[in-house]
């Protein structure tokens, strides 16, 4: 894809797109929806009274036309809908601190993971619910897939050119979720991100695919969070020397436990702050060297998990069942969240 506002493509027709697409770089390896001009007029049409106001994409520096931003989602299998949803999560990529053009060159196997809140999650149908990780729901595959594909085609982040992932992820295909806020007994993170009740946003970070807590045994807060807090302790994970932002995903059933035994959100992130933690007789002598290059110090005979409680992000997504999910980041981005934008 480039700047320009319409590519002919002679001959290519629904049948013959995929492969017209494939000798040209585009896509992510699945069948993507032929850009058709109806079908990208189609999708503009949710963006009308919107304005795009997006700035250069990195590493290309083009800047999306609204054109190009709606092909690319219709690329995705976007509907119309799912538009501002997509729009919102490419601004908040497109944020300094998010820091785009690292985490598309970096080799660590981060994807942009979008989390959404707000009305617009039961508007577009997004899943928040069990599997919300995991295929066979379209809003929750289009929507980070759309984001993926504008990086790709607009930025230029094409694998092994720009994206230099040692191996890579499967959440490069599509990693965005909704959170349940109606199984939450906690204030909905959107609300804790800034957002007034009833408004739609994303937030956005550069992160792995997550870490399954399993824990079918503990019947209290305090015995999940000792679960947690293992899990979390990964020394081979960027949080530990890169620091930034990570997420804890809790269960329904694993946050009715907390709740139920007085856990606040704030209470839950300090005590992990500072029980999460790695001796740091785990590491190797280089790597603790290779640290201290950076100026990463431990706290005694341990290195904590970033950089301090405000870095993990708490929120309750999935159906039933007694599991959770630590989300560790690159570390060298940021959670950015931004409104997803109606139409004036």
């Amino acid at each position: 894809m480039t700047d320009t506002e319409v590519i002919e493509l002679p001959g290519v027709t629904e049948e013959t797109w995929h492969e017209a697409a494939e000798e040209r770089g585009w896509g992510d390896g699945l069948p993507t929806v032929p850009p058709t001009p109806a079908r990208v007029a189609a999708a503009l049409a949710a963006l009308e009274g919107i304005d795009l106001d997006l700035g250069p994409v990195p590493p290309s520096g083009l800047v999306p036309t609204r054109e190009s931003f709606a092909a690319n989602a219709v690329m995705a299998g976007c509907r119309p809908a799912d538009l501002p949803v997509v729009l919102a999560a490419v601004r908040a990529i497109l944020a300094p601190e998010y820091n785009l053009h690292g985490v598309l060159a970096t080799t660590h196997p981060c994807a942009p993971l979008v989390v959404v809140g707000g009305p617009v999650r039961t508007v577009v149908g997004l899943n928040s619910g069990g599997n919300c990780f995991g295929q066979g729901t379209r809003a929750n595959a289009v929507i980070g897939r759309a984001v993926q594909l504008i990086t790709t085609h607009i930025g230029g982040a094409r694998p092994g050119s720009m994206d230099r992932s040692t191996q890579g992820t499967p959440a490069k295909y599509s990693w965005c979720f909704a959170e349940n806020e109606e199984e939450s007994p906690f204030e909905p993170f959107s609300v804790r991100r800034g957002f007034a009740p009833g408004e739609s946003m994303v937030t956005v970070a550069a992160c792995e695919g997550p870490h399954n807590i399993n824990d079918h045994g503990s019947t209290t807060g305090l015995g999940l969070l000792m679960t947690i807090a293992g899990t979390m302790t990964d020394a081979g994970s960027n949080n530990v020397y890169v620091k930034g932002p990570h997420f804890l995903v809790l269960g329904p059933e694993h946050a009715a436990t907390l709740h139920r035994d007085g856990w606040t959100v704030d209470a839950i992130r300090d005590w992990l702050w500072e029980r999460a933690r790695i001796p740091v007789s785990q590491f190797s002598e280089e790597n603790r060297r290779q640290f201290e290059d950076w100026g990463v110090e431990p706290d005694g005979d341990m290195y904590p998990v970033s950089t301090g409680p405000e870095m993990l992000h708490v929120l309750v997504a999935g159906g039933a069942g007694k599991h959770s999910a630590w989300i560790p980041s690159f570390g060298a981005t940021a959670a950015v969240s931004r409104a997803v934008p109606v139409a004036r």
